[in-house]
């Protein structure tokens, strides 16, 4: 599981780096996925929004196994 998360968030990726920033997978445990926001992301006041509104969609949407993104 943790290894099709990497994919999905490889293909996230290209999208947060454009604005300054990035997404570190810290775990994968009973479908809940725990990132890290890093750079531009990490500080931002839209960042709940891009995890639940952006990387928590896709990652369900591709992967219903997922329950939850939580930011650690």
């Amino acid at each position: 599981m943790r290894e099709k998360v990497e994919e999905i968030l490889g293909r996230i990726r290209p999208h947060l780096h454009a604005d300054g920033g990035d997404v570190e997978l810290i775990e994968v445990n009973d479908g809940i996925v725990k990132v890290k926001l890093t750079g531009a992301c990490g500080s931002c006041p839209m960042a709940i929004l891009t995890l639940k509104n952006g990387i928590e969609r896709i990652l369900k949407t591709e992967m219903p196994e997922v329950k939850e993104v939580i930011s650690v």
